[in-house]
């Protein structure tokens, strides 16, 4: 099958730090290419894989000081595309709604995989133009804003079942990796770590739009000596820092589509403590691989309880469900009957 990935161009594929989307983009990229599809691959130049790569930007977007105006590449990648859209059995794009206008114009096999929140209301009139078109969710919950959609599945996201080492031991700290920003609610991971008594290391990446939450609201907060400020770190530091912890605190305060770290915090063997927001009664199994909470009180109550949670189960629990083997071939289902479809349409 001859498949295109259209990534998102703000991090390389693989992010050289944080990235979800860019992440995943590269995990289900590389597993087609093991099971023998040809991909290509569009992304920004410093891009790894071992599909065909076509580069549209020299370098990922966020950590390009010269790049103003982000949203012009992504029009340039689209028209790119569209230049080779006869090649392809099937265009896989990663770009939220960017293509959806052009994508009317033609008469081609494609999948949209929506990445982010989907409860702006905004969002009504405009996928309501589209929303025949073939999309995948990320989660059961992601949908609810928008249910009317054509939505050919949930794919859960997946990592390569050896990216991440299995870490038997019990941690000795508390961890926290991601973004800092209002709906991570780092706050509370430091007042959870406060009242359990534990340390609290905090890996996260601090956005331009966060900026003055970081330095008003968090940045005060981390003179306390039971927090570590690391910083942002990227795919090979987070193995060490996600193994060796006692649990992963994930606090948010939003809708979360998915939640990778979630994920990579189970392939290391370690236990969460996740708000119930979102996705999290999806990738939680309540007392098998971490709790669901809904308050500081129950978040430490929780942390009491941890250690009844065998870490190979946390482990077993990412093996038989967030592989990215799993995830490649959920995708391959789908592509198979969307060009099933389109050829029973054309002989019609």
């Amino acid at each position: 099958m001859r498949i295109a990935q259209v990534a998102p161009l703000y991090e390389s594929v693989p992010p050289k730090l944080y990235g979800g989307t860019e992440r995943v983009v590269s995990y289900l990229t590389e597993e087609l290419v093991k099971m023998g599809h040809e991909v290509v691959l569009f992304a920004s130049g410093d891009s790894k894989t071992k599909a065909k790569l076509i580069s549209i930007c020299p370098h990922s977007l966020r950590l390009d000081k010269n790049c103003k105006d982000s949203l012009i590449w992504h029009l340039y990648m689209i028209e790119e595309v569209f230049k080779r859209i006869d090649f392809f059995d099937i265009v896989h794009f990663h770009i939220e709604y960017l293509h959806l206008p052009l994508a009317s114009k033609y008469k081609f096999t494609f999948l949209t995989t929506l990445h982010g929140r989907l409860d702006l209301p905004e969002y009504v009139p405009f996928f309501k133009k589209f929303k025949d078109f073939p999309f995948v969710s990320i989660s059961n919950a992601q949908r609810k804003p928008l249910p009317w959609l054509n939505w050919q599945a949930t794919v859960y996201h997946g990592l390569p079942e050896n990216l991440y080492k299995f870490y038997p031991a019990e941690g000795k700290y508390l961890a926290f990796l991601g973004r800092i920003s209002p709906e991570k609610r780092p706050d509370r991971a430091i007042e959870i770590a406060e009242k359990f008594g534990m340390k609290l290391k905090i890996a996260a990446k601090v956005d331009k739009a966060d900026e003055v939450y970081f330095k008003e609201f968090i940045k005060p907060m981390l003179k306390n000596s039971w927090v570590e400020y690391i910083g942002e770190i990227g795919e090979k530091e987070k193995n060490e820092f996600l193994g060796n912890a006692y649990a992963l605190i994930f606090p948010i305060d939003w809708p979360e589509p998915f939640g990778l770290v979630m994920i990579e915090a189970l392939a290391c063997g370690t236990p969460v403590v996740a708000w119930n927001c979102g996705s999290v009664p999806e990738i939680i199994e309540e007392g098998k691989n971490g709790f669901i909470v809904k308050s500081i009180k129950e978040a430490v109550e929780a942390l009491d309880k941890i250690k009844k949670i065998d870490r190979k189960n946390c482990r077993k629990s990412f093996e038989t469900r967030f592989t990215s083997k799993r995830m490649a071939q959920e995708y391959l289902k789908i592509y198979q009957n969307l060009i099933q479809k389109e050829v029973f349409v054309k002989a019609i």
